[in-house]
């Protein structure tokens, strides 16, 4: 039997062949997941890195042929009715999820001088209000349908360092990492746990040559991160074995010597 048969899982951001959200979802249905993802589209053809025409419907499919349940939605994070509406899609077309995966995020470029109040709110929505909002409807929808019957895992991918470009990305992916703990421990009595994955500058698509040539020699393992590497990560967190790590801030970036 795989790993996660008989699970249900949600992961956000899942918009795009070459991105992590992607190969989370086959991650996971590999280990015998039913895959519940969202996308939301205008954001990858306005603010991120494109937007690939039908890629949901194609992603959707291919699970299916994996031999594990599939549906998807757009998602506007930003929107504070979104987390409630997206738990109520999911038990309509799979049932009660017992794994979520927040991989969706708001990343815009901004240095001390284009820093407003505007970008701070465009990626607080996404990146705190909205995700942490889908984990408290999570909670409730388990401790309703689930608890005392199956084990929860809810995993935030994170981001850190020192780039002065990135201050409110970065800024608040750092409010992911703070509640991961105290979340971790208000959960915990109903069996779900609470992790965040670090993967370190990943090949998704988004790197130039000229980033790649300048991070290379950062990571002592002699290559790149690839999606692949977070979502192997992402598979051991959601199985039952991990049931004893909680609250827990993980790099899987290969011992990257950048900060």
């Amino acid at each position: 039997m795989k790993e996660l048969q008989g699970k249900i899982a949600i992961v956000t951001g899942a918009s795009r062949s070459g991105g992590i959200g992607t190969a989370i979802c086959r991650t996971l249905a590999n280990a015998g997941a039913d895959i519940f993802f969202t996308h939301w589209s205008r954001y990858d053809e306005t603010d991120g890195n494109g937007a690939e025409k039908e890629w949901a419907a194609t992603l959707c499919g291919e699970l299916g042929n994996m031999g594990v349940r599939s549906a998807h939605m757009e998602a506007d994070l930003s929107d504070p009715g979104t987390p409630a509406r997206i738990m109520n899609r999911v038990e309509e077309a799979l049932g009660a999820a017992s794994v979520l995966i927040h991989n969706a995020t708001h990343c815009a470029a901004t240095d001390f001088r284009g820093l407003d109040a505007l970008q701070l709110d465009l990626h607080y929505e996404v990146n705190n209000r909205g995700t942490i909002l889908l984990s408290t409807e999570f909670a409730k929808s388990f401790e309703r349908k689930l608890a005392g019957h199956r084990q929860g895992r809810i995993v935030h991918l994170v981001s850190k360092g020192n780039d002065p470009h990135n201050l409110a990305y970065i800024a608040t992916k750092g409010a992911l990492i703070a509640i991961t703990e105290p979340l971790a421990v208000a959960l915990a009595p109903l069996g779900i746990t609470v992790n965040s994955i670090d993967p370190g500058p990943t090949d998704s698509g988004w790197m130039s040559g000229e980033l790649k040539a300048k991070l290379l020699p950062l990571f002592p393992m002699g290559r790149i991160g690839l999606p692949e590497d977070a979502a192997k990560l992402v598979k051991f967190l959601a199985s039952d074995e991990s049931h004893w790590i909680t609250g827990q801030l993980i790099k899987s970036e290969g011992g990257f010597m950048g900060k």
